[in-house]
């Protein structure tokens, strides 16, 4: 079908616009205007989880740390206030880590568990730096060009993880079209 020659794919034109400009998506991600157009993020195959759960666990730590030296401070001043305080704070920041690393985790699984899905869909598809846009050659796994943003959706989706799309995030509103996966019409 095609091969591969200085990095980019050769016989594969964009369907959008026609342009021989196209290199895959995981090339796009890092590839010359990568950081200008936020491609990075924006043809990310699945959410970052790295390290979420340790960080969040040690910052719910040290807040509980600080609860637990209020409530001492006010045991030996004898400042019951204090103590009440502290001992309230403590309690309330262990609970609320246990219930955000508990979370973290559960993303965590959701997003190995659907890697697989989002490579089958992530894998094959080409970036067009000429009109922005995404696709699969041939049309397979799936068809039809999509913006970077319906692309990430679309992945993101068909793999599980599309309730972790931040707020803010573009792909969060975008409209996938609904021929876009052939198995499903």
């Amino acid at each position: 079908m095609e091969t591969e020659a200085a990095g980019r794919p050769v016989g594969v034109v964009c369907p959008g616009c026609g342009g021989a400009e196209v290199r895959t998506v995981e090339q796009a991600r890092g590839g010359k205007g990568a950081m200008r157009e936020d491609l990075y993020s924006r043809l990310a195959p699945g959410p970052d989880k790295t390290g979420d759960g340790c960080m969040h666990f040690a910052e719910g730590m040290v807040l509980t740390g600080i609860g637990i030296a209020l409530a001492y401070t006010g045991v030996h001043q004898d400042k019951p206030l204090y103590t009440i305080g502290g001992v309230l704070l403590a309690l309330v920041c262990f609970a609320g880590t246990f219930a955000v690393v508990r979370g973290d985790g559960r993303e965590k699984t959701a997003a190995e568990a659907g890697a697989p899905g989002a490579e089958r869909l992530w894998r094959p598809a080409r970036y067009c730096s000429g009109c922005a846009s995404v696709f699969c050659p041939g049309g397979t796994p799936w068809q039809g060009v999509l913006t970077p943003e319906q692309f990430k959706k679309l992945v993101w989706t068909e793999a599980g993880y599309a309730d972790q799309l931040l707020a803010g995030d573009k792909a969060r509103d975008a409209e996938i079209p609904a021929d876009v996966l052939p198995e499903r019409l």
